[in-house]
């Protein structure tokens, strides 16, 4: 996007949608398109190139729609920003953090109807949840941004989990060993239920902000503000002390209950593969909050949507870690190959041989997720996975450039690392010190520092980056192939 292009403001997901839509970048679905699977297989046909909206899915009041943010440049694009500054900008974001201000709940829109949980109430009928992936165990909320406060000090924390509708007023929830799952253990030691918040129908910053990667205590509705540039407008929940983005569509208030868990799963996850069944921590909801004819929206699992949400903060964060330690470093990427969590690539500007061995072990340090880096000279774009190949085919050799670490903690959701374990059943899952530990592997793909004659040189055309096509071809020109000239 040209810096003097106007810069949308995605102060909400309306705004956001409408901006889409005027730009050729939004579909509308027919009418009643069923919730089990055909919703999910048609916003994935149109993943990456337009943002899909179904009025009336399965004949239900509340539309949905998936793909709002399933380009990197449309990410760039709402935070006002060229696609090359988008690392920079959430960066400058996550380190200035502006706090929320609260406004009042007739201020909210995300509180227009509000709606209390009873025995006449159904989860499943009030809102339009799709189940997406062939052996899916039923519907799933997907792209709910989970609110909680620490017991302890009241900070919130933001996250997407995975959260399956299973009962009327019931949801089984994944946590991953992270900062939520730290509050939960923390109210479950005192016997205590955590309020939470299910956000669903947020803006695309506070999305991206959701997945901030920051110590504890950090609330990513702080990022999502400085992203904004202005404090994030936040209400108190009807039913407890979470606050929650108050231009949101949709707000789910609950509570996870202690010691209680039911099964969950399977579930088409990232990898592109199904976690197994498992018992989860639970959810029981108190009342159901929204906009006057509320937008729902769902990701659809393992898509671009799914990976650049996830994507870019990790990168974000990556950058940042290495570079305090390696001043060389210049650019990372997740390749979308290794599903935007578990495969990086470093541009390296080297000075001395041995550093990038260094940098990927700087790497596995900064996520455990990490599972496979390769280090590529600053010659190299890491945003090309060709490239990157390139660079693997003529400059790395195995047996000096490659690092294998062994028993290393990575994803517990990397289906390699169970078959490692021999924790393969569905029925049998891994003992949690097991699950998730791999192996980790680095490639050195850089160039040595001294070389002979151009033995290393990219091979260029001098003026190839200048040339402007518009200006060489002729339009509208034909070749006579009988007199070899031009007609």
């Amino acid at each position: 996007m040209r810096n003097d292009t106007p810069k949308p403001k995605a102060t909400d997901l309306r705004t956001w949608l409408a901006h889409l839509q005027t730009t050729g970048r939004l579909a509308v679905i027919r009418e009643g398109v069923p919730l089990k699977h055909r919703l999910a297989a048609i916003a994935k046909r149109l993943d990456g190139k337009q943002a899909a909206y179904f009025p009336k899915p399965a004949g239900h009041t509340i539309p949905v729609v998936s793909g709002f943010v399933s380009k990197r440049g449309w990410i760039a694009e709402a935070m006002g920003v060229e696609q090359d500054g988008l690392l920079a900008a959430f960066r400058h974001a996550a380190e200035h953090p502006l706090p929320w201000r609260e406004v009042a709940s007739s201020e909210a829109p995300c509180q227009q109807v509000v709606t209390p949980m009873d025995a006449s109430k159904d989860l499943n009928t009030m809102l339009p949840i799709p189940t997406h992936s062939e052996h899916d165990n039923g519907p799933y909320i997907t792209a709910g941004l989970v609110i909680a406060r620490n017991p302890a000090t009241g900070v919130q924390n933001v996250s997407i989990n995975r959260i399956q509708v299973h009962g009327r007023d019931r949801m089984a929830i994944l946590m991953l060993p992270r900062h939520l799952l730290a509050f939960y253990k923390a109210a479950e030691a005192e016997g205590q239920a955590l309020d939470v918040a299910v956000v669903i129908g947020a803006d695309p910053l506070t999305l991206l902000a959701s997945q901030a990667i920051t110590p504890i205590d950090h609330d990513e509705l702080e990022i999502a503000g400085a992203l904004h540039g202005a404090p994030l407008p936040v209400v108190k929940c009807t039913t407890n002390a979470v606050r929650v983005p108050a231009n949101a569509e949709i707000v789910i208030e609950g509570r996870l209950l202690p010691q209680v868990r039911e099964a969950e799963g399977p579930f088409g996850e990232f990898p592109k593969y199904y976690s197994a069944q498992e018992k989860r921590e639970v959810i029981v909801v108190d009342a159901v909050t929204t906009r006057t004819n509320p937008i729902f929206h769902t990701i659809v699992p393992a898509e671009m949507e799914h990976l650049l949400l996830g994507s870019i903060p990790r990168e974000a964060t990556m950058l940042a870690h290495l570079q305090r330690s390696f001043p060389g470093v210049t650019d990372v990427h997740l390749s979308v190959g290794g599903v935007g969590r578990y495969h990086l690539f470093v541009k390296f500007r080297k000075a001395r041989e041995g550093e990038p061995k260094n940098v990927i072990l700087g790497a596995f340090g900064a996520h455990y997720d990490i599972k496979q880096v390769i280090v590529v000279d600053d010659d190299v774009d890491v945003h090309d996975p060709q490239q990157v190949e390139w660079a693997v085919a003529t400059r790395f050799q195995a047996d000096r450039d490659l690092i294998v670490i062994s028993g290393a903690q990575g994803s517990v959701l990397d289906p390699s690392t169970t078959v490692a374990t021999g924790h393969h059943d569905i029925d049998e899952p891994a003992p949690p010190h097991l699950q998730g530990v791999g192996a980790k592997m680095g490639l050195d793909a850089t160039r040595p520092v001294s070389y002979r004659g151009y033995i290393f040189t990219k091979v260029r055309i001098p003026g190839e980056l200048e040339i402007d096509l518009a200006q060489e071809i002729v339009p509208g020109a034909a070749v006579d192939w009988h007199g070899v000239g031009l007609q």
